[in-house]
């Protein structure tokens, strides 16, 4: 056990293990590097959050402009930056106003607070809100309540009320669970942390369509699916509607702590008072979100993310063809995801690690892609040199002791 490791242990709560067993020193562009040195290509990517890659210049020029200027003040004031991010995130998203926070979980729970004041507001006091089994949406206790993960639940009973889930991708279900007490829905737009499920090409069309129905609204979490992503700026943006109020967080920052909600004119229903943040909005990761969006839309990022999405996704689709060992290819854009047969997701993502790919497991059986939008087809045929050969070890391995 090395120096950093054995201080991990010692001085963190045992809240999850580092799978991949590497301390990293350095980052630039895709790849990062070890403390030995070794160097590795990134398609983890801070779990999307490293949309720019890692150290991008925009973002170091952003942090050190700003930081020379102002760092913090309170919302009792205004400050340009977080101005001029709202501005940016208003036009592109067609939605009315804004709240900007810290992290996609304080996003959410700013989404579902909204959503229940509307509720009392116009919905005879609604405060229920329809989330989707194997979803994700924060770690925060109410989040978890809303996070469609029983395993995730089970240690924090008795949860937050008002919280109920259906299948996803599943209308007749999500259509018998509205009830009187439903104020909203909340969506992913593809499912990431539950294996980047994505739905099919009208399920977000329809429940658009129930919710107008209904008089409900629809909440979309795009924290991990937005800001280019999924080949469009916002991954609603595949099927053609628009959600009541979003969530968006992880890539917005590049790696700077960032996220917001947004509305439209009728769910953005907050008074004074009702809500509020210490850091959210600060000028310093305002700054630096409003230097990643322009970066992002000047340099067509979002297209990139499609072409490169599709050409990884094809090369993906031909190593189902040639291995059985692989059972489905899934997602859109940047992120994408290899379900196998067999519970093999850990061993992947070692076996990768140490050929020089950073992969993200989701055990027992699907492996995850979430390289910057950055990436380049070059970086695609590095990862899959290495992917493609993975596979051909894990399956030996995996042939072996079944034969055994």
């Amino acid at each position: 056990m090395n120096h950093w490791v054995e201080l991990d242990k010692r001085y963190f709560m045992d809240t999850g293990h580092r799978r991949l067993g590497v301390t990293l020193v350095r980052g630039e562009g895709a790849r990062v590097w070890d403390e030995a040195g070794k160097e590795y290509l990134d398609f983890i990517g801070g779990w999307a959050a490293c949309s720019l890659g890692h150290c991008h210049p925009v973002i170091v020029e952003a942090l050190r402009e700003q930081s020379t200027r102002l760092i913090l003040a309170t919302l009792d004031v205004y400050t340009t930056p977080q101005i001029e991010l709202a501005e940016m995130l208003i036009s592109t998203s067609g939605l009315a106003k804004v709240f900007v926070c810290n992290s996609g979980a304080e996003a959410n729970e700013g989404a579902v607070k909204l959503a229940r004041k509307y509720g009392k507001l116009h919905l005879n006091g609604a405060y229920e809100v329809i989330s989707a089994l194997k979803s994700f949406h924060g770690r925060t206790l109410a989040m978890v309540a809303a996070t469609g993960k029983p395993e995730y639940q089970a240690p924090f009973t008795p949860l937050p009320e008002g919280f109920t889930h259906v299948p996803y991708n599943d209308l007749p279900a999500l259509r018998i669970a509205v009830r009187e007490r439903t104020c909203a829905i909340l969506l992913e737009p593809i499912q990431g942390e539950g294996g980047v499920n994505v739905p099919t090409e009208d399920y977000l069309q329809q429940v658009r369509a129930l919710c107008d129905e209904r008089g409900i609204l629809l909440i979309l979490d795009e924290v991990q699916t937005g800001c280019g992503r999924t080949g469009t700026l916002w991954a609603h943006e595949h099927s053609g509607i628009r959600p009541d109020i979003m969530t968006v967080g992880k890539g917005l920052g590049g790696g700077i702590p960032i996220a917001a909600f947004l509305a439209n004119e009728r769910a953005a229903c907050f008074g004074p008072g009702d809500h509020g943040s210490t850091y959210g909005g600060n000028p310093l990761c305002s700054a630096v979100a409003a230097a990643v969006l322009r970066f992002i839309l000047k340099e067509d990022l979002v297209g990139n993310a499609a072409r490169v999405g599709r050409y990884f996704r094809e090369r993906l689709l031909a190593l189902q063809e040639k291995w059985d060992i692989v059972k489905e290819v899934r997602g859109r854009g940047l992120l994408l995801a290899v379900e196998f047969t067999r519970p093999v997701a850990l061993g992947m993502a070692r076996v990768c690690r140490d050929r020089g790919l950073l992969i993200n497991p989701i055990p027992p059986q699907t492996i995850r892609f979430m390289p910057p939008l950055i990436i380049t087809m070059q970086d695609v045929d590095q990862a899959m040199m290495i992917v493609e050969s993975a596979v051909g070890q894990v399956s030996q391995v995996t042939a072996s002791s079944e034969g055994a």
